[in-house]
């Protein structure tokens, strides 16, 4: 049964406003048959009788029933009802029942609160968004001064303790200060467990309490109406913030949606009293608030990585960079909302912007440029390597000698003689005319060589060192020099 307010507003919309029925049904939340029968009750009451039920015989005995035991289950009722002789459905019982089972409702008594004395606190999940390639949950984090009915909202990607920490920091760092109490579903990063009237809190959540002086406390099991402002709170973002909002980034609605509680929220009337505003009754609550720390509280989230041989390390989907000579060490990864720092010990050695998105790599240029350069230095230590550093044009020569079927180290070692015989000047020389002779060979590298003049040697003058003029040298065997002074002519290759 729906009620009269909702009934005539069904009628409004199909009669005035030409909505169709499934678009009635969304709006309000009801079936689509309620909404017809809210339509076409005046024409079907006059014009259609009536008709006997089946049902219509044991409704006295179902009545009794309930009066005496208002929680049977329709199935228990079905049951007897077949034992006196009904042979109708299920489905028909099914709606006498619920039509005479008397509703018990509870009574409550309205919750009074003493300016600065308590808060409610709880999450609302808006969907998913996508953040590049990554599905992100998008939740809500909801605080209420039950006094005042000030707000405090953060949409956040995820309702991990982290952020559950975060959203109370930020939320009392917009009212300069922070209540009493504050009011908890039992969701985990509150309760962790509860037996009977004992409750086990989260550790962190006691370590937050134990900062800002306040005392968690829990509702009761399935008692929704204990932290009932919060629930009213998060309807009312709903329909009025959320509704038909659009953006772009999730800074882009967290804007929006603190420019809607100082502009909308906070402007509406207080439930108090009618001649004040949320915004002027929170003026005179915040004075009654506890003053906030000196220091505020820590919500970053610290985990202990290691990449053992990438220079990356694993976080929320995706790889952050670290420099090359701490690879295979254990670090530690502090992540808040918008930084991603890397310590190794006390010593910070990378800080990365966050990213929301998923297998995307955050890299430190300096990082990279650091492992290339060690491999230029391993390179450079190899015959190859030092051939290169010293004549690059030999690389070239290398490749091609290597493509013709030659020894890639056999022709090293030959160039590397040459090297030390001629020099690197001479020696490019040579190699950029064996290139463009198309004769890519340590032994045309050779001979070009020796078709050049030999660098003269130079005298060293030890005139202005006394002490290199009486170090002893040992002559040697005058054999070794006889070819040096050999001439070209005299060369048996030519």
């Amino acid at each position: 049964m729906i009620s009269l307010e909702t009934r005539a507003q069904i009628r409004r919309y199909f009669y005035a406003e030409h909505w169709k029925i499934g678009t009635i049904a969304r709006e309000l939340g009801v079936h689509p048959d309620a909404v017809r029968n809210a339509i076409e009750a005046q024409r079907f009451s006059g014009a259609q009788p009536v008709r006997p039920s089946i049902v219509d015989s044991y409704l006295e005995f179902i009545r009794r029933t309930l009066d005496q035991h208002p929680r049977l289950r329709a199935t228990r009722i079905y049951q007897m009802v077949r034992d006196r002789g009904y042979t109708g459905s299920v489905v028909q019982l099914r709606r006498a029942v619920a039509r005479l089972r008397p509703q018990i409702r509870e009574p409550f008594l309205r919750l009074e609160t003493f300016p600065g004395e308590q808060a409610q606190v709880d999450w609302a999940h808006f969907g998913h968004v996508m953040v590049g390639r990554a599905r992100r949950a998008l939740s809500c984090f909801v605080m209420t001064l039950s006094y005042s009915r000030a707000l405090y909202l953060e949409f956040f990607f995820d309702q991990t303790t982290e952020n559950f920490l975060r959203g109370h920091v930020h939320g009392f760092q917009a009212w300069n200060g922070q209540p009493r109490v504050i009011l908890y579903d039992n969701l985990k990063s509150a309760v962790l467990e509860r037996r009977g009237a004992q409750i086990l809190f989260n550790p962190r959540l006691l370590e937050l309490s134990g900062h800002y002086h306040f005392a968690p406390q829990a509702c009761q099991v399935r008692a929704g109406n204990q932290k009932g402002r919060v629930e009213r709170a998060i309807r009312y973002v709903r329909d009025s913030f959320w509704a038909g909002r659009t953006f772009t980034t999730l800074a882009e609605c967290n804007r929006q949606a603190w420019l809607w509680r100082d502009q909308v929220a906070h402007q509406r009337r207080w439930p108090g009293e009618d001649g004040r505003t949320v915004e002027q009754v929170f003026a005179e609550e915040q004075p009654r608030l506890m003053p906030p720390p000196l220091h505020l509280f820590t919500t970053d989230r610290i985990e202990t990585v290691c990449s053992h041989k990438t220079i990356y390390v694993r976080f929320d989907l995706n790889d952050y960079s670290i420099p090359p000579e701490a690879v295979d060490r254990p670090l530690t990864l502090v992540a808040s909302d918008t930084t991603v720092r890397l310590l190794d010990g006390t010593l910070e050695i990378a800080r990365h912007p966050r990213t929301y998105d998923r297998q995307k790599q955050v890299l430190d240029p300096s990082h990279r440029e650091a492992v290339l350069k060690l491999k230029r230095k391993a390179f450079h230590a190899t015959p190859a390597g030092r051939l290169e550093q010293a004549v690059p044009e030999s690389k070239t020569l290398l490749d091609l000698a290597f493509a013709q079927g030659e020894s890639a180290g056999s022709q090293t070692a030959q160039l590397l003689k040459l090297l030390a015989e001629y020099g690197p000047a001479a020696l490019r020389r040579a190699i950029v005319e064996a290139l463009e002779r198309n004769t890519a060979r340590a032994c045309s590298v050779a001979f070009l060589l020796r078709r050049q003049p030999r660098p003269r040697r130079v005298a060293l003058d030890l005139s202005h060192n006394p002490q290199a003029q009486s170090v002893d040298v040992r002559p040697h065997d005058l054999e070794t020099y006889d070819e040096l002074a050999r001439t070209e002519d005299d060369d048996p290759e030519q």
